[in-house]
């Protein structure tokens, strides 16, 4: 039974993220109706509200019952087994300004722990899917992580939450990983980064205090391609928390990001 809920979210998930995602690549160009949300420089646009109605549409004409946790929309439905989490436009900060770095995600979760995810970016036209214990492949093509030969050489990704601001601690750990690192990149839209380690564009990423409906989706996706998910003590990262600290990298460098995130 379970397995067959997870088949049919999947085509539906694939389907609203799809329709979705042609929609906000529409108002690319046009008129976005930007609006400026909460204090820390947060943005929402009418893309994003479009958006999030044809996924919410799409998961509740085939799942009344299930729970559902939307980027603008907030909680809908009761506790049960199943949640779903909806970031109807990851990056809005980057689609306001013209930068085509966005993407739609879409997550299913069964008793806490992320059963499937599903990204899309409409820009590119790449549609990536994760199942739990299935692998994870972009459109239709299966993602493996690499395994750089330097780890100094090495491209990283940073995610920080949007409460983290100036954070001293956090300014000192990205500073560390640039003297590090070759590049360390911050793209404002996470989904995208997660998918570029499960590709094996990106060689780890470290992520600070940043909770939201986009990170499950792209944890599973990495994951999935053969990444190792754990928190800055080194234990497994396993179903959800309110104020994650994250690696994520190939089980080879375990101890080197550690050991880096340690001298913060």
């Amino acid at each position: 039974m379970m397995q067959e809920i997870i088949n049919i979210a999947k085509e539906v998930a694939i389907q609203a993220a799809k329709e979705a995602g042609e929609l906000i690549k529409h108002y690319y160009s046009k008129d976005k109706q930007i609006v400026e949300k909460g204090d820390d420089g947060d943005l929402v646009t009418l893309a994003d509200h479009l958006s999030e109605e044809i996924i919410m549409k799409a998961i509740l004409s085939h799942f009344p019952d299930h729970q559902i946790r939307s980027e603008e929309t907030g909680w809908t439905g009761d506790e049960g087994d199943w949640l779903w989490l909806v970031d109807p436009l990851d990056g809005t900060n980057n689609y306001a300004i013209g930068l085509p770095v966005y993407g739609v995600s879409i997550t299913l979760i069964y008793k806490k722990e992320p059963v499937l995810g599903i990204i899309y970016e409409p820009h590119d036209g790449n549609l990536y899917v994760a199942e739990k214990g299935k692998g994870s492949v972009c459109n239709g093509a299966p993602l493996a992580i690499r395994k750089s030969a330097d780890f100094n050489k090495m491209t990283v990704g940073w995610i920080q939450g949007h409460a983290v601001q100036k954070d001293q601690i956090a300014l000192q750990l990205k500073h560390q990983l640039e003297v590090r690192f070759k590049r360390v990149i911050r793209l404002w839209a996470p989904t995208i980064q997660w998918c570029m380690l499960a590709r094996g564009d990106l060689d780890g990423i470290i992520l600070y205090n940043s909770e939201g409906d986009d990170l499950y989706a792209g944890l599973l996706m990495a994951k999935e391609a053969g990444a190792i998910i754990m928190d800055f003590q080194g234990e497994s990262f396993e179903g959800m928390h309110p104020e994650p600290y994250i690696i994520a990298c190939h089980p080879a460098y375990k101890q080197e990001f550690l050991d880096l995130v340690s001298q913060k």
